[in-house]
């Protein structure tokens, strides 16, 4: 079995994101789901729709978020949705909080061992594909975020991120930080929850992870420590596993003396578990070629 391909290039603009999307060959069908990250009131380090925009507008795409778990701006629909045009995210695009209404959709998790279900927004139901168009730098809770996180956190509802935050144990909002799992445990609930959106969309899933403004906070974070090392560049590929795993190792290849920091972070955390177990589901590969162009 061939190994899947990674592209990617040095030099970030917007045209280069959508060039590298365009190397994968796809054609997103049917009405298309693009996640990103809406960034925290007061994050300096989110990328901003303007950069986004020649991208999501390629695939025609709608711009969708879940509500967090945990207080802040974008806990409640009506605070994200505020933000979302705060950031100017509706001024470009139509924008859908997928759980800002119930039911949830639930998907059950047959070989999980903490998750027994996935709890996401319900109009993903809506979407015949995704793209997952991800900001990869640092987090304070998961040692790094990347395509990953946004399949699991990013995807799942207000519950289904309390579900997955305490591996299983709870799904109540106001028990998220009392219940909160044993890091290694959360880790593999990530994976466990993001495998699940992989076999809902199947082959209709692509990638792209722009690795800039690396900071050791993950743009959920209103008060984000500034990048600590040089930007690396923008990876595509149609393997979840395989781009953030090239992108670990690039910034393990880094010669930025800043690089220490980041992975001190992602280390500290056990950051990369998360694809050792999605690798050990076998819903992606670890062992990748990586095409520079």
């Amino acid at each position: 079995m061939s190994k899947p391909v990674v592209y990617f290039t040095r030099e970030i603009t917007p045209e280069n994101v959508v060039r590298l999307y365009e190397k994968l060959g796809v054609d997103l069908p049917g009405k298309v789901a693009v996640k990103v990250h809406s960034g925290e009131k007061g994050n300096q380090n989110y990328l901003h729709p303007e950069f986004m925009r020649p991208m999501i507008e390629t695939v025609e795409g709608t711009v969708v978020e879940c509500n967090t778990a945990y207080d802040g701006a974008r806990d409640t629909t009506e605070k994200h949705e505020q933000l979302m045009a705060e950031h100017g995210w509706s001024e470009f695009f139509d924008v859908d909080i997928m759980d800002s209404e119930g039911p949830d959709l639930v998907f059950p998790i047959e070989n999980g061992r903490f998750l027994t279900h996935n709890y996401v927004g319900k109009h993903l139901a809506n979407y015949a594909s995704m793209l997952v168009l991800s900001h990869f730098k640092g987090h304070p809770m998961g040692g790094f975020g990347g395509a990953l996180k946004q399949l699991a956190i990013g995807c799942a509802s207000n519950q289904g991120k309390v579900n997955i935050h305490t591996a299983g144990a709870s799904l109540k909002q106001d028990e998220f930080w009392t219940k909160l799992a044993k890091q290694d445990d959360f880790l593999e609930g990530m994976a466990e929850a993001a495998e699940t959106i992989v076999n809902h969309f199947g082959s209709n899933l692509a990638y792209v992870n722009i690795a800039c403004n690396l900071s050791v906070d993950c743009d959920c974070c209103a008060e984000a420590e500034d990048p600590c090392m040089g930007d690396i560049g923008i990876f595509a590929s149609l393997d979840p596993v395989a781009i953030d795993q090239a992108c670990i190792d690039a910034v393990k290849a880094s010669k930025d003396p800043g690089r220490d920091k980041l992975l001190e972070r992602i280390n500290s955390k056990h950051g990369t578990k998360t694809i050792d177990d999605a690798a050990r589901l076998g819903y992606g590969s670890k062992d990748y070629e990586l095409v520079e162009v």
